[in-house]
């Protein structure tokens, strides 16, 4: 059969109908492709509920398909754990509580998570290091051994690594920071190109080097 391919897949914040479309779009075939998402997952777009909801439906037909964690998702679980409610706002966070309350039985106001959901947000991955490159959400803190990389910078950072010439032994894929195009250099691929605010969804296919777009 040969070896499969890698799609990794950049922010979707909440943006359902973007993702359905790029998933019918790639040629990811769930037996033998590995696919990969970068995070922020929920927050700012209308549906992040059903975001996770289809990735989940991903995830039960293929186990190659593996989820990093944003801060987005990170800011979630520290509102459902701890109950803080002002940084989970401030960061787009209303959406997410609307998507979860009209899926709510009855219309009822509760915020209702379903169990895989929160099973989900705690399993995600922190970074994923493939065959030539690291995948991670927002980047790393160069000059830092990767075990020993804090989360706050892998699922934060921006300047610092952004404009760092820092060789981290691979290339490194990100998400994050938005870009009206992918960013390409030698040492860094940024996927995050901005769906929630009106450009695109993004999946970089590898190991071809390949780009494939949804418009919003």
């Amino acid at each position: 059969m040969g070896k499969g391919k890698t799609f990794i897949v950049g922010d979707i914040h909440g943006c359902l109908g973007m993702l359905q479309r790029l998933i019918e779009k790639i040629p990811w075939e769930p037996e033998r492709d590995r696919l990969i998402f970068l995070g922020d997952y929920v927050d700012r777009g209308e549906d992040p509920k059903g975001v996770i909801d289809f990735i989940l439906r991903l995830q039960a037909v293929s186990e190659k398909v593996q989820c990093l964690m944003g801060n987005h998702e990170h800011i979630f679980l520290d509102y459902l754990e701890r109950g803080n409610i002002t940084a989970f706002l401030i960061n787009g966070g209303n959406s997410t509580l609307e998507s979860y309350r009209r899926a709510s039985i009855q219309g009822k106001q509760e915020l209702e998570i379903p169990p895989d959901h929160v099973s989900f947000l705690k399993a995600l991955l922190p970074w994923i290091e493939l065959e030539d490159h690291y995948v991670v959400h927002a980047g790393f803190r160069p000059g830092i051994p990767l075990e020993k990389q804090d989360l706050e910078d892998l699922i934060w950072i921006r300047e610092p690594f952004i404009y760092s010439d820092y060789d981290f032994g691979k290339r490194v894929i990100f998400g994050h920071t938005p870009f009206s195009e992918p960013l390409v250099t030698d040492s860094k691929i940024g996927l995050d190109t901005g769906a929630v605010y009106g450009n695109k969804l993004t999946c970089l296919e590898l190991p071809g080097l390949k780009f494939h777009f949804v418009e919003a």
